[in-house]
């Protein structure tokens, strides 16, 4: 007892405390800095150095954005194509994902480790090689080639984590269920589905995430004809004002915080951790 009080009195000593209270100073200050950065250039008008205050405020910046036609094209194909990516992936996935995570067959575990191993490494090799089959296929520059490019990072999120909730859902229930009298259709719908419907969830924000986000591939087989806000940020950089490019930052990050947001809930309580154990 003396031990365990010993123990407890040097973990909360003022040093410890301090510096704990420094790395969250630290931390908060590496996340929410660039926010707070990109927050005050989109409303300025100009702010340039050695001048510690911006020149003046305006909201001009945020109508030039939707003004410009490429920029708006841009958010029109990301608001377009990551929802159709998402339900292509669930139609896909999910029923993968109840077999994963209810039936025990042959090559079960072989079968997830490989999928999470193939997404282990850096894709660019892989979507160089998707575009030579783009070429044949004649996809480079569709809507269609961008969204099966965008469909590959989304199987890992949308298979792993609604196997893990499947597979949590207790057998018992369900075969109370049948002894009751409720068919197949109904045990699945009313018990299954409904007890795994947190970490399905989970799958959709994150595969929605890794759509929206996604970059290389997208520019790779969707440019010169394709663009979605990840890829413009490539020539906004170059090619616009710092505001501009503040702006639509944030813009770009809205959907993410928003989700994240509503998601919480189910990431925070362990939904996202378990998703990647295999049982």
């Amino acid at each position: 007892m003396a031990r365990r009080e010993k123990t407890r009195s040097k973990s909360s000593s003022p040093v410890i405390k301090v510096f704990l209270l420094i790395m969250m100073i630290a931390l908060a200050f590496f996340i929410l800095g660039p926010l707070l950065w990109l927050g005050i250039h989109a409303f300025v008008s100009n702010w340039t150095y050695p001048n510690l205050y911006p020149d003046g405020w305006t909201f001009h910046w945020w109508t030039q954005v939707f003004a410009d036609s490429a920029l708006a094209d841009a958010i029109r194909n990301s608001l377009i194509i990551s929802p159709i990516v998402v339900i292509a992936s669930m139609i896909i996935c999910l029923p993968a994902a109840y077999a994963a995570g209810r039936l025990h067959y042959a090559g079960r575990k072989t079968f997830l480790i490989g999928m999470f191993a193939a997404n282990s490494f850096p894709k660019i090799g892989l979507f160089a090689s998707i575009a030579t089959l783009y070429y044949a296929l004649n996809l480079m520059g569709t809507v269609v080639g961008v969204i099966i490019i965008q469909l590959l990072g989304t199987i890992i999120y949308m298979t792993w984590i609604p196997a893990a909730a499947f597979a949590a859902v207790p057998r018992n229930l369900e075969e109370a269920a049948r002894d009751a009298g409720a068919s197949k259709f109904k045990v699945f719908r009313s018990i299954t589905l409904r007890l795994a419907m947190p970490g399905i969830l989970v799958a959709i924000v994150m595969s929605f995430l890794a759509s929206f986000d996604e970059a290389q591939g997208t520019y790779l087989v969707g440019a010169p004809a394709v663009f979605t806000m990840p890829t413009e940020m490539y020539s906004l950089v170059q090619n616009y004002p710092i505001q501009v490019a503040a702006v639509f930052s944030l813009l770009l990050a809205l959907p993410s915080v928003l989700l994240i947001s509503l998601a919480r809930k189910h990431i925070v309580g362990g939904q996202l951790a378990e998703g990647f154990q295999i049982k």
